[in-house]
């Protein structure tokens, strides 16, 4: 699995690791929100280094579908329904911002883009209560949105908000320049560097990796949720999985970006990628790790594109994980209350093109002692009942899971013979869940126990991954850790009979 992104010759220059190196500030995770914030420090003439485990993008960024827009689907309603209208608006102050900032940037930096207008679409008769609402919700915010029902999709909708002039892009591209950039301006930025700790005393912050120790002043976790338990976060959000196509094909095909505000959401837009142009379809998104087959959500989309775009190719196909704070705003500031030395950025639910830059320019408006007019309405929100009764219905249902498996896992016992190809399973050996699969006709054990918080691990039959249903870990098949708040692999058990 490859994004239409990802997908491309040559690799972005980079630097080594310095063991025992010292910065001003590092960050860690190498995706759009990590290279900007980078970006801003480094032109301020900090020391900079941004550490991404894997290779630049390789997360989110690299998988993301690339909309650059402030209409977020039904999430200013969602806002709205469990903030103040003060919140509401500092949100879209702040993508608007984070949007512009990057406009800017590519017309200075060469990076293409594309304009295009932006529609939140009802899908069925039943959604179009909530695009009424959105709509609603959009003014409110100060946003110039229209009620369309002319979509100019192949397929029945139920009336659609319609934003004018947003834009899009190949977010590589981005990563590309400011990458560059930030090395231009003395910044380090190395990849291949897995954070597997981190420590204050009283010289500042040490950074433990694989590759050695670094120090600095303060550090900034931009790795989708925080590779760190202080402050909680992980208990404040909802780790949601998602699925992207890419397809050529014949004849015209609208050029706006759609996205349906109901069940199954479908999400739609054009790139002149690879020369030649390329229809993303995305959609079936669910928690991480509660999935059933993800294989039969990516088949689901191939059949829907089939029905509504006759004799479309598939060229690319991948997937995204993201995550939903419980009162739908996100989050940029200290990792807990007071902390001046380490700093998150988290919660964009899906909108972290415009809301990454928006949590960058918080960050480093805070660390070069700044100021954002939405910044503190934004991100220093008060708790409210909302949050109360969501942070209850979302742990409810981790601990849910985790008695639910480890409960199922006790029933089942070790199999007869090796998983099929492409399969894995999880089953008891004494009392431990252990992990079992074989990719490209090799069989592996695991330990089936995320070492986050101990949840029983489940399959990934389309990506051939280990994911964790409490907190979004997730490991390779053969117990390499790839993204998610844990912060070591799994433990690779020998074969019977080895």
């Amino acid at each position: 699995m490859t994004s239409l992104w990802l997908d491309r010759t040559g690799t972005i220059p980079t630097d080594s690791f310095i063991d025992q190196a010292r910065y001003d500030t590092v960050i860690v995770g190498g995706g759009l929100t990590g290279l900007t914030t980078a970006l801003l420090l480094a032109r301020s003439g900090q020391r900079v280094a941004v550490l991404e485990a894997r290779t630049l993008a390789a997360v989110t960024t690299g998988n993301t579908t690339g909309k650059l827009s402030l209409l977020h689907g039904g999430q200013l309603s969602q806002l709205l329904a469990a903030n103040s209208v003060d919140v509401a608006q500092a949100y879209v102050d702040a993508n608007r911002e984070g949007q512009q900032w990057m406009l800017r940037y590519c017309n200075e930096h060469h990076v293409p883009f594309q304009e295009h207008d932006a529609y939140t679409y009802a899908g069925t008769p039943g959604g179009e209560e909530q695009v009424r609402r959105e709509y609603e919700a959009c003014r409110t915010a100060g946003l110039d949105v229209t009620l369309e029902t002319d979509t100019a999709l192949p397929y029945p909708t139920w009336g659609a908000v319609r934003l004018a002039d947003q834009a899009q892009f190949d977010p590589l591209d981005v990563v590309e320049a400011l990458t560059r950039d930030v090395r231009a301006h003395g910044g380090h930025v190395v990849e291949g560097a897995f954070v597997t700790g981190i420590d204050k005393n009283a010289g500042g912050i040490e950074t433990r990796t694989e590759n050695g120790v670094i120090r600095s002043d303060r550090v900034v976790l931009a790795t989708g949720t925080p590779i760190l338990n202080r402050g909680g976060h992980f208990a404040r959000l909802q780790p949601l999985r998602s699925y992207a196509l890419a397809f050529t094909v014949p004849g015209t095909v609208p050029h706006g970006m759609y996205l349906s505000i109901d069940s199954p959401t479908r999400s739609l837009r054009t790139s002149p990628t690879h020369g030649e142009e390329h229809l993303i379809v995305g959609g079936n998104g669910h928690v991480v790790g509660r999935q059933g087959s993800a294989l039969a959500r990516v088949r689901d989309l191939e059949a829907w594109t089939a029905e509504h775009f006759p004799n479309a190719v598939l060229t690319h196909s991948w997937s995204a994980q993201d995550y939903r704070s419980l009162d739908r705003a996100p989050y940029a500031g200290p990792i807990t209350p007071g902390d001046d030395r380490i700093f998150v950025a988290t919660g964009f639910n899906k909108w972290g093109m415009t809301n990454a830059v928006a949590a960058s320019l918080a960050l480093a408006g805070r660390l070069l002692d700044g100021a954002m007019a939405w910044a503190d309405t934004l991100y220093d929100r008060p708790v409210t009942i909302a949050d109360a009764a969501d942070a209850v219905q979302v742990n409810g249902s981790v601990g849910f899971e985790m008695a639910k498996d480890w409960v199922s896992q006790a029933l089942r016992s070790r199999p007869d013979a090796p998983p099929a190809e492409g399969t894995g399973m999880v089953y008891r050996e004494g009392v431990r869940p252990v992990g079992a699969c074989t990719v490209g006709g090799v069989t592996n054990r695991v330990s089936a126990v995320c070492p986050h918080m101990h949840g029983v691990l489940s399959w990934n039959d389309d990506e051939a991954s280990w994911d964790c249903p409490l907190h979004g870990s997730r490991f390779t098949h053969d117990g390499r850790r790839l993204e998610g708040p844990a912060l070591s692999d799994l433990e690779r058990l020998p074969l019977e009979g080895a």
